[in-house]
């Protein structure tokens, strides 16, 4: 594996560790453990969302049955293409276990912080056909928690759908951890030691620090009929490798340039085409007492 990453080429990861790398992206991103996975096209594809079921009637025996017809409504899902480049000392071109391990361990996480945060709102889209959860009514979690999100579920069911996911972020979490009974008992955990929140009106309850959203009011979490909710990617983990190439990148006050071979480096630039689309009529946001 080691010999692979000498070039100065596009090439493909290896099998086993473009696997590995998007498995542990799908596990740590609260959007795609929901959302129903699809395979894309290169030019993306147009994907059917149900807006209305058919109807089924009761009928007397040897009469003619009920002719049905749904509702569906579509849209076009494109893949864009989520990059991002880490650089390595030159030392990890003979220790290939390392190198794989590094990868394996940082770089799922960049990308599913990525896609949640592009999703739910922080991130700006990369086009027009990538849908977003920002612009979802808001429901206030803060001031009444419970009622809050009964008022959130009851939206999603008065848009036909079952809220069967929500998405929290660590400042959500805090509030429905504090939230008790006139007894003063927990609501939404099972004892304090937990200290977590598995299901809210038993529904499947994730956390993510994408699911925050520094707007007015704040946006602390989601929920929604994911079900309503597709993501696609059109291939495996590409990357290519350069040890020629200089970099720029933002220290957090300036930007800095760094030659890799001036410093006896190399750098993988690593990305993924993927997608996003959903009906956001089904999705609401669960904010802070601001919006009250």
């Amino acid at each position: 594996m080691a010999d692979n990453f000498t070039s100065t080429s596009s090439i493909s990861l290896p099998k086993d560790l473009s696997t590995e790398i998007i498995q542990k992206t799908q596990e740590q991103s609260a959007v795609m453990q929901l959302a129903r996975q699809i395979t894309l096209p290169a030019r993306g594809e147009t994907v059917p969302v149900i807006t209305a079921d058919p109807e089924p009637e009761w009928v007397n025996e040897a009469t003619d049955k009920p002719v049905k017809k749904g509702a569906l409504a579509t849209k076009d899902i494109t893949p864009y293409t989520l990059a991002v480049i880490m650089p390595f000392s030159n030392q990890f071109k003979e220790q290939a276990e390392s190198l794989y391990n590094v990868m394996v361990s940082r770089l799922p996480l960049a990308l599913a912080k990525a896609f949640d945060a592009t999703v739910f709102g922080s991130k700006t889209v990369p086009g027009e056909n990538f849908d977003t959860l920002k612009d979802c009514t808001g429901y206030d979690i803060e001031t009444d928690t419970y009622t809050g999100l009964v008022d959130a579920d009851a939206d999603i069911a008065e848009h036909d759908g079952i809220t069967n996911g929500i998405v929290l972020s660590p400042k959500a979490r805090a509030i429905l951890l504090k939230a008790v009974d006139k007894n003063g008992r927990p609501l939404f955990i099972n004892n304090v030691a937990e200290g977590a929140v598995p299901m809210i009106l038993g529904v499947n309850t994730l956390q993510s620090k994408g699911a925050y959203v520094a707007t007015t009011p704040a946006t602390l979490g989601f929920a929604g009929d994911w079900t309503q909710a597709v993501y696609g990617t059109v291939a495996g983990m590409q990357a290519s490798v350069s040890d020629q190439a200089s970099l720029t990148y933002n220290d957090g006050s300036k930007d800095v340039t760094i030659n890799l071979w001036q410093r006896n480096m190399f750098a993988v630039r690593y990305e993924i085409e993927i997608g996003f689309r959903c009906d956001k009529t089904v999705f609401t946001r669960l904010v802070n007492k601001a919006s009250a």
